[in-house]
């Protein structure tokens, strides 16, 4: 966003990184400590608001108008429905027979969990997972999110929490759940900006909805790998997929 804005007008954005998860973001965002940033649908109306989320359309509609009223708005999503699930690796799968959620929660007492530490208290995180599955865990690990990945890896967890365009999914070949009770909201991911600063510089709008419709799941997946397995700048990344979609110069 921050790319396509500095190419298409004469505004100099500030990148702020490593906030410390979604919740510090949106605090700083109705603080007015940050003006933009990207978020998801099912992030906004579950977490934030503590709302039922629906269909991706239902979603955007929630979203949209719970923003509304503190003054925030959602502008186009990008194409790409990020939403979690459950991995664990190929080896657990076939020695389990694991294939859904519902399959899992049945030895979930056997098995160790490691996600992110935001999603051990999240009410779209573990604590509504339990509720739904009956899915109890002997011990429950919280961790950044790039250590996860290791600590199933090296055997210290289980199971653990991913995102559907994450990268190291295939980086550590693990195998996804079902999530067959449909516990997880869809999570579309869009802009996310203060009516202030819309109000300020409406251009924004119509330059940040460039975006719209223009970022698979697959190919967000294809950008998290050339960052996290190939080791290219994130700035980098972003100018050239925006090169190559048309988008900038």
């Amino acid at each position: 966003m921050a790319e396509l804005i500095e190419a298409k007008t004469d505004i100099k954005v500030t990148r702020t990184v490593n906030l410390g998860g979604s919740n510090v973001v949106w605090n700083a965002l109705k603080n007015n400590e940050v003006q933009l940033f990207p978020d998801y649908t099912g992030t906004i109306v579950a977490n934030y608001y503590q709302e039922e989320t629906g269909t991706s359309e239902e979603s955007l509609s929630k979203t949209r108008e719970l923003l509304k009223a503190d003054n925030l708005a959602f502008l186009e999503p990008f194409g790409m429905n990020n939403t979690y699930t459950l991995a664990v690796t190929k080896e657990t799968a076939d020695q389990y027979n694991l294939k859904t959620f519902s399959d899992l929660a049945k030895v979930s007492d056997e098995m160790t969990l490691g996600v992110e530490f935001e999603f051990l208290d999240r009410d779209d995180g573990y604590p509504g997972i339990q509720k739904l599955y009956d899915m109890n865990f002997k011990d429950s690990k919280g961790m950044d999110h790039g250590i996860m990945y290791q600590a199933i890896e090296k055997g210290e967890t289980d199971v653990t929490n991913a995102y559907a365009t994450d990268a190291q999914i295939i980086v550590h070949n693990l195998v996804i759940l079902e999530d067959d009770k449909q516990f997880f909201p869809p999570y579309d991911g869009g802009p996310v900006i203060r009516q202030d600063t819309l109000d300020q510089y409406p251009e924004l709008e119509d330059v940040l909805n460039l975006l719209k419709g223009q970022i698979t799941d697959a190919e967000m997946q294809e950008l998290n790998a050339q960052v996290d397995m190939e080791g290219l700048k994130e700035d980098d990344v972003a100018r050239d997929f925006l090169v190559k979609k048309g988008l900038i110069e």
